[in-house]
């Protein structure tokens, strides 16, 4: 009885400690999950606590559970349209590009640790991939909005590239303990971590997406049954041979881009779940780590990571991506740069552990090295970076809240609350505002007070505005709440100027007195700056032509819609 309270007592303070240093971490600039790592390791046996944990078998029992909770919801999370412009991209970095960054790092391994060429490669593949755990929260957790083709890529470079990672490991590992596999076999491994990968995890996460959409459940069930089908596709997948971490991403994708009411109870519920997946997981980690045996491998180790950072990394991207898809430079250096390691890495080291390969603190410790410093060193400059290689785009305007009122099964209408902080609405009465046709204000708030709002009430600074409408109302709805400050930033940002995407190059000429060639005349705009950018366009993609900058600000699918002009 007494270790169940010891347990719960330590579990509790180490979670709330966490959660409120991640304020402290805000303020300061620290990336979150080091955070929870260097509270693990004070936690730990040297550290201020003094808990002694070296179970690597509970650990990597743990890291699993946990992993498959944060893919689950980065799946949901993402997007399919994204994948237009961040698949395949994404796809040859977690597959061409884990293999290059794995060789390179086992080669400069194999010399900095004086091993052998299989236990350096071991290290590469270890060290190989990057997390979906540190990448997910760090785009997230710094408020970096990227312009659509880098942040998609990112992210499902992330969620997709643990498997090439675990066939690398698990291939080494086996090598290294004696169990060589002919090249026959080798290929069949891969093939079944891709394929059942792809097809559990698409085929089953579909289903559930189908099953939580037709089942009419209590709201706090929806959440549970999505993860608990989740980790049932996760299971299956990797008992049956395939990569589980695909399949549940997988799958989380599938569950959310099929629109219904279950999505408002499963989102919420999962953010906690990842949130506390995360924590416990950094938490754990930190805990199994040695400081004394960590720093005999300090600065070897430090040579490998930098090595990553800063030259592995943006060859593999520049190799894997650079080649085949219209990317800018600039791109290419952002997205060298946030191959953030985390937690996988660490889970992966845990593999020689339980496999018996001699050695086995060495790839732990390097592992947790490489982590350290790659989220200290890219984790905490990834806004500063975006800001300077210039892949960022304005945060669009969102309402404060959100929330369905359970009148329809699907596409339901919801209560959107915004504050009036834009100053063309001052003194501005309602029945003028252009309005979707489909969407009504229900309420205003002005000084605590509710007011019911007619078509000669006069909206003023500072109002609180509740607005009933459906999700096809929002664009509209957000362009007109949008606030001065974020207006000034869209100017900036877009110009002052915006034309049609179908506006005629000739007429746009015309009007400023530019030289056109005569295959320029009778295209539109949207295809002259498609053309000018090659693959496919995203908003905040610029075209400098004559010394003006045409610069994307709307798109419908492939299909550039609105231009901004700026004149610098």
């Amino acid at each position: 009885m007494e270790t169940i309270n010891t347990l719960f007592i330590l579990s509790g303070f180490l979670i709330a400690l966490s959660i409120v240093a991640s304020r402290l971490s805000t303020l300061v600039g620290m990336p979150l999950l080091l955070v929870f790592l260097i509270l693990g390791m004070l936690a730990g046996e040297e550290g201020v606590l003094g808990i002694r944990f070296d179970d690597y078998s509970v650990a990597f029992l743990i890291g699993h559970l946990a992993l498959a909770m944060i893919l689950l919801d980065g799946g949901l999370r993402t997007r399919i349209k994204t994948f237009r412009v961040g698949f395949k991209p994404a796809l040859s970095l977690a597959t061409l590009g884990v293999f290059i960054t794995s060789g390179l790092i086992g080669v400069l391994s194999m010399w900095v640790f004086q091993l052998s060429l299989l236990e350096g490669l071991l290290v590469g593949a270890i060290v190989g991939s990057t997390d979906a755990a540190a990448v997910f929260s760090m785009l997230s957790g710094h408020g970096v909005n990227l312009n659509e083709r880098v942040g998609a890529t990112l992210e499902i470079e992330s969620g997709t590239n643990d498997p090439m990672a675990i066939f690398l490991t698990i291939l080494f590992v086996e090598a290294l303990v004696g169990e060589v596999r002919g090249p026959v076999d080798t290929i069949l491994f891969l093939i079944t971590q891709f394929g059942l990968g792809l097809t559990i995890g698409i085929g089953g996460g579909w289903s559930i997406g189908r099953l939580l959409r037709w089942l009419d459940l209590a709201p706090g069930l929806y959440s549970l049954l999505a993860l608990a089908l989740g980790f049932f596709v996760f299971g299956l997948t990797s008992a049956l041979g395939g990569s589980g971490f695909l399949a549940i991403y997988l799958a989380g994708l599938m569950i959310g881009n099929q629109p219904g009411r279950h999505l408002n109870f499963i989102l919420p519920v999962h953010d906690g779940l990842a949130w506390l997946s995360q924590i416990g997981l950094f938490l754990v980690l930190g805990l199994l780590v040695t400081p004394s045996e960590l720093l005999e491998y300090a600065i070897p180790a430090s040579l490998v990571a930098l090595a990553l950072i800063f030259v592995v990394r943006p060859l593999a991207v520049l190799i894997s991506v650079k080649p085949f898809f219209k990317f800018r430079w600039r791109e290419i250096g952002f997205i060298s740069w946030v191959g953030l390691r985390g937690a996988v890495p660490i889970v992966l080291a845990i593999f020689p552990v339980i496999g018996g390969v001699q050695n086995a603190s060495l790839y732990f410790n390097v592992a947790f090295a490489v982590v350290l410093m790659s989220l200290l060193i890219q984790g905490g400059s990834i806004a500063w970076m975006a800001r300077w290689m210039k892949v960022e785009v304005p945060a669009a305007t969102t309402p404060n809240f959100r929330g369905p009122l359970g009148v329809l099964p699907e596409n339901d209408y919801e209560m959107f609350v915004y504050d009036v902080d834009n100053a063309d609405l001052d003194d501005v009465p309602i029945r003028i505002l252009r309005f979707p046709s489909g969407a009504l204000i229900s309420a205003i708030f002005r000084d605590h007070a509710m007011l019911h709002p007619k078509g000669s009430t006069r909206l003023q600074i500072d109002d609180v505005i509740c607005v009933i409408g459906q999700n096809h109302d929002l664009p509209a709805l957000n362009r007109l709440f949008n606030g001065n400050t974020r207006l000034r930033q869209e100017r900036a940002f877009f110009g002052t100027f915006t034309f049609e995407g179908e506006a005629m190059m000739r007429d746009v000429a015309d009007v400023y007195g530019l030289t056109l060639s005569p295959g320029e005349k009778n295209i539109t705009l949207a295809d002259f700056v498609s053309l000018r950018v090659g693959g496919h366009p995203v908003v905040g993609d610029d075209v400098d032509w004559h010394g003006i900058h045409w610069v994307v600000s709307g798109m419908q699918g492939n299909r550039i819609t609105k231009v901004g002009l700026r004149l610098y």
